[in-house]
């Protein structure tokens, strides 16, 4: 992976509890030198490893995208240290809540964890994997999209997607899968309120919205992003964010994760469009 890869405050706080749940105090000591951190945090015995964190969090958080040479090669102080986190992993399905904790956040960022012999070269399992091409950077784009909802003052919207990741991150399915879709939902109604007067839209609900943004040309019917008849792109879209619903055990963690990583790329398309106008 290149020097580009980043990982948000939340999986590195992740892996840091993980770490804590896995490993020794020598071990612990290790790794703070192999990161190259040992002048910020304190090493030997006398204190735990739980009270070594606070002083390590802050060391890693303030230089997350320095360079440093490890045994893979070069790379980021963020993505080292996520590695050396992914090593303690167990392939139990009985690991860890932390453990898993942190592949959920792994998983938010755009990663998964593999254990097949052999896929990624020298070594041995577990490997830490891009579950996505690398174009679609999920963690510039959980940025971007939040920065913009800001920007345009679109305070619903970033609730809902806030939401969405919190319950996400909890690995309560259902809730999330909830909250995605009325993220997507209210988030074409605040854009239909920008581009479009609010008296068009504010009473007339979710088609309402896009029929204003299709007339305004703000989505191409030509293209099927968006149609009357419903078979457009968005208005599949929505009827699948829409299964599953909010009932508990209809949806898994794979299910959960793609509905929020295509909510994240079509809001953020959305919100480029916004800020740059119309193709």
């Amino acid at each position: 992976m290149s020097d580009q890869v980043q990982f948000t405050r939340r999986t590195l706080l992740a892996a840091s509890d993980f770490f804590e749940r896995a490993s020794t105090t020598a071990k612990f000591d290790l790794m703070v030198q192999r990161l190259e951190l040992a002048q910020w945090v304190p090493s030997g015995d006398k204190l735990s490893v739980a009270k070594k964190r606070y002083a390590f969090n802050e060391a890693l958080l303030a230089r997350v995208n320095q360079l440093i040479v490890t045994r893979e090669g070069q790379m980021t102080l963020a993505e080292a240290f996520i590695r050396e986190a992914v090593r303690l992993m167990s392939p139990s399905p009985d690991s860890c809540q932390e453990q898993k904790d942190f592949e959920r956040c792994l998983a938010l960022d755009g990663f998964d964890v593999s254990w097949d012999e052999g896929e990624c070269g020298a070594g041995s399992p577990p490997w830490l994997r891009r579950g996505l091409p690398e174009l679609v950077d999920l963690t510039a784009g959980d940025d971007q999209v939040h920065q913009e909802l800001k920007r345009y003052g679109f305070v619903r919207s970033q609730g809902h997607l806030d939401q969405a990741i919190d319950a996400h991150t909890r690995g309560d399915w259902a809730a999330a899968n909830a909250q995605i879709r009325t993220f997507m939902e209210s988030l074409f109604l605040e854009i239909a309120g920008n581009v479009v007067p609010h008296d068009l839209v504010a009473s007339q609900g979710l088609n309402s919205a896009f029929q204003a943004l299709a007339k305004r040309e703000f989505l191409s019917e030509p293209r099927s992003e968006w149609n009357q008849d419903g078979k457009g792109m968005l208005n599949g879209l929505l009827k699948m964010l829409h299964s599953d619903g909010s009932h508990k055990g209809l949806s898994n963690e794979a299910h959960s994760t793609f509905r929020l990583h295509v909510a994240l790329v079509t809001a953020r398309l959305m919100l480029n469009r916004l800020t740059q106008g119309p193709l």
